[in-house]
């Protein structure tokens, strides 16, 4: 009797349905789980880098030179795409005679917003599946289980005499769906809620230097103009 009241032997006496719900749902934890070690390994990779890139740059070292050293690399992500991006177009805008000032910077704050766009993209990629998980795995764990339920009274109602021991099984396999469910759902929800605040945080670190890497090649842009006029 211990033995088919296992986990394995309560999901092999479970019907065809609530076996298939079940194992939707270990997928489901697996794909989850996956996920989660991905993205934890990809946003720790983009703060780290974002640390570096930071010292770097407030360093004082030449822009210049500093976006060469950039573009020498195979790929480059985070702060430094969105530096590359914006270097790249206001070198290639001050180069155009008689461009403004305010062209300029706003032709250079728009190549750093597309690439600021990629790089969400890029973080908050599998993030819309741990919500998926996370939002609908309990139900279909209830519906295994409510499934599993009725079917165990069904099978106690063509009994003339019903006991504790008939009707437990049918119950217990049943409610293994629900649990299933929640332990897929509730780790999704977990690291969906902690992964989309660090992806916030990294876009909010992300827009104070397009900010403030604006208003620096801004003022290089005036000084320079100013001493064209002299």
């Amino acid at each position: 009797m211990s033995s088919d009241m296992s986990f394995f032997g309560l999901f092999l006496q479970a019907s065809l349905l609530v076996q298939l719900v079940m194992l939707l749902l270990l997928a489901t934890s697996v794909v989850s789980w996956a996920f989660i070690f991905q993205r934890a390994k990809i946003l720790k990779n983009a703060r780290i880098e974002t640390k570096k890139f930071e010292d770097k740059f407030w360093s004082g070292v030449d822009l210049n030179k500093f976006y060469q050293e950039l573009s020498a690399r195979q790929s480059v992500q985070g702060m430094a795409s969105l530096f590359c991006a914006g270097f790249k177009e206001f070198v290639r805008l001050r180069k155009t005679s008689n461009t403004p000032a305010e062209a300029l910077m706003d032709g250079t704050y728009r190549a750093m917003r597309v690439s600021l766009s990629r790089e969400v993209d890029h973080l908050e990629a599998n993030l819309p599946f741990l919500a998926t998980a996370g939002s609908i795995s309990p139900y279909i764990g209830l519906f295994g289980t409510v499934w599993g339920i009725m079917n165990a009274f069904i099978a106690l109602g063509e009994v003339q005499q019903a006991t504790l021991a008939m009707v437990a099984p049918g119950i217990a396999e049943a409610l293994i769906a629900t649990a299933m469910g929640l332990f897929a759902a509730i780790p999704s929800v977990i690291a969906y809620n902690r992964f989309s605040n660090q992806v916030e945080k990294l876009e909010n670190s992300y827009g104070n230097f397009m900010e403030e890497f604006s208003s620096i090649l801004h003022r290089q842009t005036l000084a320079q103009q100013a001493n064209a006029a002299q």
